[in-house]
């Protein structure tokens, strides 16, 4: 009964001020603040999406497919390449720096490049949020498994426990922490870059909808997908969240974000 009323009390005031936002929206459009034809109240923008909603739901799913290949990708190249740069002596001080400055290339500035060279299909896209996600992964698992007890670790170095099993049995279970705090920046990142993926000549997803419906002058249905965007990626961290608290079970519950 507990948990269900502190869960409660962290959900109801982010959606009762939403409820509010988006009362003051419609009233706005009521009131004719601004014009419908460029910012649609939210009852024009839902019954719009109600209109289209098969629609909808196939670029929806195209989405949703290029999302979870390109975080499970990312997930899996963030961790191995975490676990690499931490085991190898050496490469860590060399590789670093360069995936540090490989996040300071802008997004839409990589997508043209994939696309020339590797034509229009699924894996350019795939491998732009492949390269979105795998960083915050491989920096939150890789500060993981540099932080461990250090006194815990010589204990197990003088007993004479190899390297391997070191990072088996003390590094990894340790770095676990860590990890699902870069799995969750990655869950929500993956969404966003899937949409800026899908702007780079498709006519499949939730980006392909936007942009041609922009270009219609249908700010209704660009409203639309935008709140089924959001709605994605909170699910995702919803369930990156939910797969921490099932994993995770020996930390305090408070202690689980």
């Amino acid at each position: 009964m507990g948990n269900k009323k502190s869960a409660w009390s962290k959900l109801w005031p982010p959606a009762a001020l939403l409820i509010m936002l988006l009362a003051g929206w419609q009233a706005a459009s009521w009131l004719e603040l601004f014009d419908e034809w460029l910012i649609p109240s939210p009852v024009s923008i839902v019954n719009e999406a109600i209109q289209i909603w098969p629609r909808l739901m196939e670029h929806t799913e195209a989405t949703v497919q290029l999302t979870l290949i390109g975080f499970v990708g990312g997930s899996a190249v963030g961790f191995v390449l975490a676990a690499l740069l931490h085991l190898i002596p050496g490469v860590r001080t060399a590789v670093y720096p360069l995936l540090v400055l490989s996040q300071n290339i802008p997004v839409i500035a990589i997508a043209p490049i994939l696309t020339m060279l590797l034509g229009y299909g699924l894996l350019p896209k795939a491998l732009l949020v492949i390269m979105v996600c795998f960083f915050p992964i491989t920096v939150a698992m890789l500060d993981g498994l540099m932080n461990t007890d250090a006194q815990l670790r010589n204990y197990l170095q003088m007993i004479g426990i190899s390297r391997l099993q070191l990072f088996w049995k003390l590094e990894l279970p340790h770095a676990v922490v860590h990890l699902f705090s870069g799995l969750k920046i990655a869950a929500s990142y993956s969404v966003l870059s899937a949409v800026v993926a899908e702007w780079l000549g498709t006519n499949k997803g939730l980006g392909a909808f936007m942009l041609i419906s922009s270009k219609g002058f249908m700010p209704d249905r660009v409203f639309a997908a935008v709140f089924i965007i959001v709605a994605l990626s909170l699910t995702q961290f919803g369930l990156v969240t939910l797969a921490e608290r099932l994993i995770i079970r020996w930390r305090p519950k408070k202690e689980v974000r």
